[in-house]
This record gives structure tokens, sequence and C-alpha cells, in this order.
């Protein structure tokens, strides 16, 4: 059984970085027709400042230090999400300095579990929340990083499609009710972005 360790956890920062930096300017406009049309800012800057965090050999304190990252560059409720997914992956992980790939699926479904409390979301808002479910659930019981990276993009991809014919109802997009169906939701696009930087490694 492999695992991943702080080291691993910087080096994924650093492509997730380029990729959110990438992407910026269509991020922007993908929340521009929903929202305040700020994410792709939110997002390059939470990961640049994540991306240049020293990491401690901890799991656990890696997690905390990328989560203190994005909350001193992002107030966006975005941003406050990303952390809190940190966060809630700090207390699964800490005191340990390897993590098996087979708990990634858990840490994705304690990621989405603290976030739905703290964006008082709920599955099928259409919001990040429902591709963090389906990856949680596309990558149980898997071990090897390839085939994880696989099924959360599959689970990415097909969540997107699935919602995309659907109204947002959570956050201001809601505001916009049956004019938001057809428009992919921009937290679920940004979510799909930081795997496209993962897939670059």
């Amino acid at each position: 059984m492999t695992g991943f360790t702080a080291a691993d956890l910087h080096r994924a920062a650093v492509r997730v970085s380029a990729a959110a930096t990438a992407a910026s300017a269509e991020l922007n406009a993908q929340d521009g027709l929903l929202g305040d049309g700020d994410l792709g800012i939110t997002l390059s800057q939470g990961w640049a400042a994540a991306s240049a965090e020293p990491l401690p050999a901890d799991v656990g304190q890696a997690f905390l230090a990328l989560a203190k990252a994005f909350q001193r560059v992002s107030s966006s409720s975005y941003g406050t999400l990303v952390a809190t997914a940190f966060m809630a992956a700090a207390r699964a992980t800490k005191g340990r300095e390897q993590v098996p790939h087979a708990e990634i699926s858990g840490l994705v479904a304690a990621a989405r579990d603290a976030m739905m409390a703290r964006g008082k979301g709920a599955l099928g808002d259409k919001s990040v929340l429902d591709p963090l479910d389906a990856i949680a659930t596309a990558t149980a019981g898997l071990d090897d990083p390839s085939a994880i990276l696989a099924a959360a993009d599959g689970a990415a991809d097909a969540t997107l499609a699935a919602f995309r014919t659907r109204p947002n109802r959570l956050g201001r997009a809601r505001m916009f009710g049956d004019r938001s169906i057809g428009i992919d939701d921009p937290g679920m696009l940004a979510l799909r972005r930081m795997l496209d930087g993962l897939r670059a490694g």
C-alpha cells in the first residue's frame, strides 16, 4: 500500500497553482455569469500562496499550513470553503508523515461534510459539494494514485454534465433561478480545473 507525504502535497499545490493561474480568466468570466466575477482571482491567489508555503513533514500540519495560506489571501466564500476542506483533512491526518492513498476517498468525504456544515449547502444544490460527493464515492476502495485521479476525473466530468441542466440553489447563483440552467456552476468548474492541475503532474 502506497501513501502520500507533505512533499507530495507541495508538488501537487505547485501544479494546481499553475492550473489555477491559467484558468483565472475563464473562471472569472464563468463566475461573472452567476456571481461577483472574481473566482479566478480567488483561486489563483489562494493556490499561489499555498504553493509558496513551507510545509512541515507532519501531513496534518501541512494541510493546516495550506489552509492558513488560503485564508491569508482570500476572504471570499469559495476561499473559505477551500480552507475548510484543508482543515478537515488536517484533523484526519495529524501526527503522520505518510498517509495511505486508500484514505483519499475518506478525506474528500470529510472535506465535503465540513464544507456543507460551514457553507450551509446541501447535495443537489448545484455546487462544488456535488462533484466532491461523486469523487468520494468513485474513489472509495482505490489505493493507486493514477486510478484515484482517473476516477475523480470521471466523477467530476459526469457531475458537471448532470447538473448543467439544473438550476443553482446555493449562494448568489440561486437568485438567477431557472436562468442558471445550461450554465456550469463556477465552483464546480473550479474544481475541474484543480483536477486538471493534478493531471499535469
